[in-house]
């Protein structure tokens, strides 16, 4: 996908099959042997290994293990009050469902997305953002992916965090235990594996923007990046 500022095109993809990872099967255990490996070449096993129609991605080159009994998702910043969820609390919230299409910057799609989470409305009222809150900082447990939205955007119906995927909860490589989901926009602006939602007074550049990605991903109308 993305490594040192640079998008990943047909040459490098092949230079990848020839050295002979064609010959590599996808196995649920594939996230494990490919773990860690640097940014840049779990791209593109990513691309050479799809899941179901996805191509999993990380900045890292590991994916962060999720353990249902110390997970929390902390909500801070500009609130009147600092919210802890595990990952029951999380999952007792209002459930909200939607079939939506997901769009990667790098060209691909899938369609018909199964999603069930909590809108972001009700996750704020929780925490009651104070007047100057105009953002939310999104902070993920894979160290140093982080991005964030507008109150505007993450109030959009259609976005949410989800915890579940196709009537199941979130897998490992799709940001276990909950993940931003966001249609308008492409999936980088969608930190996945959360950990954190800060409420900021100015909109943050994450780390996708800080490699020259647009701040405001909207689909067919920012600078993705297609082979």
């Amino acid at each position: 996908m993305i490594d040192d500022g640079r998008p990943y095109g047909r040459r490098a993809f092949l230079a990848l099959l020839a050295g002979g990872l064609s010959s590599l099967a996808w196995a649920q255990k594939a996230s494990s042997v490919f773990s860690p490996l640097p940014s840049g070449f779990s791209q593109l096993v990513g691309n050479l290994l799809p899941v179901g129609g996805w191509r999993i991605y990380t900045i890292s080159g590991s994916m962060p293990l999720f353990d249902a009994r110390d997970w929390r998702l902390e909500i801070d910043g500009l609130v009147r009050n600092k919210v802890s969820l595990d990952y029951e609390t999380l999952l007792s919230l209002p459930r909200a469902e939607q079939v939506s299409t997901f769009h990667c910057v790098t060209g691909w799609t899938v369609k018909d997305v199964r999603w069930t989470g909590v809108r972001f409305k009700d996750l704020l009222a929780l925490a009651k953002p104070l007047p100057e809150a105009k953002a939310i900082r999104f902070v993920s447990m894979e160290v140093p992916y982080n991005d964030s939205l507008t109150l505007e955007q993450a109030l959009l119906p259609d976005v949410m965090l989800a915890h579940t995927l196709d009537a199941k909860p979130l897998s490992r490589p799709h940001g276990a235990p909950a993940r931003v989901v966001i249609p308008e926009m492409y999936g980088y602006k969608g930190v996945k594996w959360l950990a954190r939602m800060e409420l900021v007074a100015e909109q943050p550049p994450g780390y996708w923007e800080g490699l020259g990605y647009d701040q405001d991903a909207w689909v067919g109308r920012s600078n993705g990046y297609h082979s």
